[in-house]
């Protein structure tokens, strides 16, 4: 029902107005009358009707006055004016205000239940319009998102765009600035659904306050940002980025920052953001990559990479882990360091793995051969040095056991050699291995440490010494240069004086001279 009031001062014509038209079936309802415009107007204010049947000559106030104030204030509410037959030019003046219903006194019901009818259309011809534009102009905030969405993906994939398309989408979106932007890429690791995309793009949007634009290309999320120049707050909201999607969504990101450029050159760096996540094989999973955390250029020729299987196949089949671990630190060190072609890079893993498995029993060397298609499919430099880490840690200890007796053999052989050559002055780990054993001194050391917890030249030192302390105990007449003779010290008893200090605490002159001479 549609607020009606009525304004005459004159109250026959009030009552008589009031009672002979049925307002209900017009679709009104008559909330009130007044006396007057001054009148009216309160009641207006009070009552918000929708419309007012007043007469034009009033005092105090008269309709078109009423017309006029009513108008600036609510201009939504319409007007039915009564005039005498004189009167007519005069109201004529309401137009200006938008009033098109004007009836002559003495009027009836008729003509005021046709004039209440029109109005009535008018006003629900109009809500019918306002309630069109408002769902159109809610569905269009509905698309627009996707719209402006669909346009940066155009926009950064499409070759053909530039200068002039950006600014046809500044007009259509009534931006009035000329941007200096970056790309931001993020790409999810693992396996994911679309709705994590949309999720880590939510994020994005509410800690970047609203970027210019985003959208998904593919299994990646691109945002293009304003450059402001803040870039050590921008790496934060980044960062912050990845950690709230890690952390409601237990998934990694791995994140590539363009340089900055000219809006129009949009396409370009979104070529950019693609090659920068290429070093995540290299930086990991998780990163955030710029160009200066790149030291080559992804289009640069491979170059030769040198390296020495033999180390690590070597260590490995030894069975020792600690040596194992230093070659794959030096093998995966200097291939980060090279950042070669992708390709090129797990080419040389595949080598050095190939190498390594042939030495393993056959039926493990068939299990291995078929992990290699992992390293080909495996999208970081960590991942595999991971992988074959693993393989390496468990042929080390299958070889550790199978080698575990003939290591004690060999130990117990170098042992023998130091008691029986203690007063050699030229015995050394190098002597040892090369003029005994035919082994490589360095891993007769290091297989020798692991057997007796001392290095070579420390037993060899202690021992010498128990041996002095026990001649000393044999022989009370025994001379100092003949005990550094007769040890291995040569003709350098004050070398040997140092030494036997060092491990007894005192001189051997002094030891001699002690009550307590008992062997160390």
């Amino acid at each position: 029902m549609y607020k009606v009031l009525l304004v005459d001062d004159e109250r026959i014509i009030l009552d008589g107005i009031s009672q002979m038209v049925d307002w209900s079936q017009l679709g009104t309802e008559l909330i009130g009358t007044a006396r007057n415009g001054v009148e009216a107007y309160e009641r207006i204010e009070q009552l918000m009707p929708d419309i007012v049947i007043s007469d034009i000559r009033m005092p105090g106030m008269d309709g078109l006055e009423l017309v006029a104030r009513v108008n600036a204030a609510y201009p939504k509410i319409r007007f039915v004016l009564l005039s005498g037959f004189g009167e007519f030019d005069y109201a004529s003046r309401a137009m200006q205000y938008g009033v098109r219903h004007y009836l002559l006194k003495p009027t009836n019901e008729g003509k005021i239940g046709e004039a209440l009818r029109e109005i009535v259309a008018e006003i629900e011809q109009e809500t019918s319009k306002e309630s069109f534009v408002r769902s159109m102009k809610e569905e269009l905030a509905k698309v627009m998102p996707h719209v402006k969405e669909q346009f940066l993906k155009e926009f950064v994939t499409n070759k053909t765009y530039g200068q002039r398309d950006w600014d046809n989408y500044r007009s259509m979106f009534r931006l009035d600035m000329d941007y200096r932007v970056r790309l931001l890429l993020f790409k999810l690791e693992g396996r994911f659904e679309f709705e994590h995309l949309f999720a880590i793009k939510n994020i994005a949007q509410e800690l970047l306050d609203n970027p210019l634009l985003s959208t998904t290309i593919g299994d990646h999320v691109l945002l293009l940002l304003e450059d402001v120049g803040e870039t050590d707050l921008l790496h934060e909201r980044i960062y912050a980025i990845r950690d709230t999607f890690q952390t409601y969504y237990k998934m990694d990101s791995t994140i590539a920052l363009s340089e900055v450029g000219h809006i129009t050159k949009a396409r370009e760096l979104y070529k950019e953001s693609l090659q920068l996540l290429n070093y995540r094989f290299y930086l990991g999973e998780g990163s955030l990559i710029t160009r200066k955390d790149t030291a080559a250029s992804p289009a640069a020729p491979a170059k030769e990479f040198v390296f020495d299987e033999e180390r690590l196949n070597m260590a490995v089949k030894s069975g020792h882990r600690e040596e194992a671990g230093a070659a794959l630190d030096e093998l995966f060190a200097g291939l980060r360091e090279a950042q070669l072609d992708i390709d090129a890079t797990k080419s040389y893993v595949i080598q050095q793995f190939v190498s390594l498995v042939r030495s393993s029993a056959p039926e493990a060397m068939h299990e291995y051969f078929n992990k290699i298609p992992l390293i080909v499919e495996m999208n970081t430099l960590q991942a595999i040095r991971t992988f074959v880490e693993q393989v390496v840690d468990a042929m080390s200890e299958r070889f550790y056991e199978q080698n575990k007796v003939k290591i004690s053999g060999i130990v117990r052989k170098v042992i023998a050699i130091i008691d029986e050559q203690l007063g050699n002055s030229e015995l050394s780990l190098n002597w040892v291995a090369h003029e005994m054993l035919y082994m490589n001194a360095d891993y007769l050391g290091k297989l020798f440490k692991k057997e007796t917890g001392e290095k070579f030249s420390n037993y060899v030192m202690k021992t010498r010494i128990t041996r002095a302390t026990e001649m000393i105990a044999q022989e009370e007449d025994i001379k100092i240069f003949e005990l550094a003779e007769r040890l291995g010290f040569g003709d350098n008893p004050q070398y040997f004086s140092q030494v036997f200090k060092k491990y007894m605490g005192s001189t051997p002159s002094e030891y001699m001279k002690s009550p307590d001479t008992s062997a160390f």
